[in-house]
């Protein structure tokens, strides 16, 4: 009877495990559309448009931020990198910064990046132009693409911070599915 009453045990954690890793499957493909409608919600969904100046802007030379770069993927066969880890900038001065992303894969793919920063109220002081992650990237197999991104960093940006991180992240689009920018 030990033995049987064994096998029931593992055949019943096993069904445990198999369940939850449906579950937590489910979940990471649910975070893109969970994390639009978040923004929506508590107004911040300006992460995937663009930006416009009102103003002219104005160059803190006074100042310097250093701004950090990163790249990630979230279950695809992408390499994903900035061209250069960081960048050196005054508030108010447009810069450019390039980014790479090659598919390993030998199938097409559709991805869209979700930018994220630190500090975390960096996007009131962030102005964005042109960017990859306003749209969605179908990367054929082997492909090697170099993207831009546009910016602005306020001079509004507290004096405190002298480096701030801008991540972005790229998450596989499902077959069909529109970018998060074009809901």
């Amino acid at each position: 009877m030990a033995i049987k009453d064994k096998m029931e045990n593992n055949l019943t954690m096993m069904k445990k495990l198999l369940v939850f890793t449906v579950v937590m499957f489910v979940f990471g493909y649910a975070m893109v559309p969970f994390y639009e409608k978040f923004c929506e919600v508590a107004g911040i969904n300006n992460l995937l448009q663009p930006d416009t100046l009102t103003q002219e802007q104005e160059t803190d030379t006074a100042r310097w931020v250093t701004i950090e770069l990163d790249a990630n993927t979230r279950g695809l066969p992408w390499d994903f990198k900035p061209l250069q880890r960081s960048v050196r900038v005054h508030p108010g001065e447009s810069v450019e910064v390039m980014y790479e992303i090659i598919n390993n894969s030998e199938r097409e793919i559709t991805g869209q990046a979700i930018p994220s920063y630190s500090p975390r109220f960096l996007d009131k002081h962030l102005k964005k132009f042109e960017c990859f992650c306003f749209t969605r990237q179908v990367l054929k197999p082997k492909e090697v693409r170099q993207m831009p991104v546009q910016f602005v960093i306020e001079p509004t940006l507290p004096k405190e911070f002298h480096t701030i991180t801008i991540s972005y992240t790229f998450f596989e689009l499902p077959v069909g599915t529109p970018a998060i920018s074009e809901k």
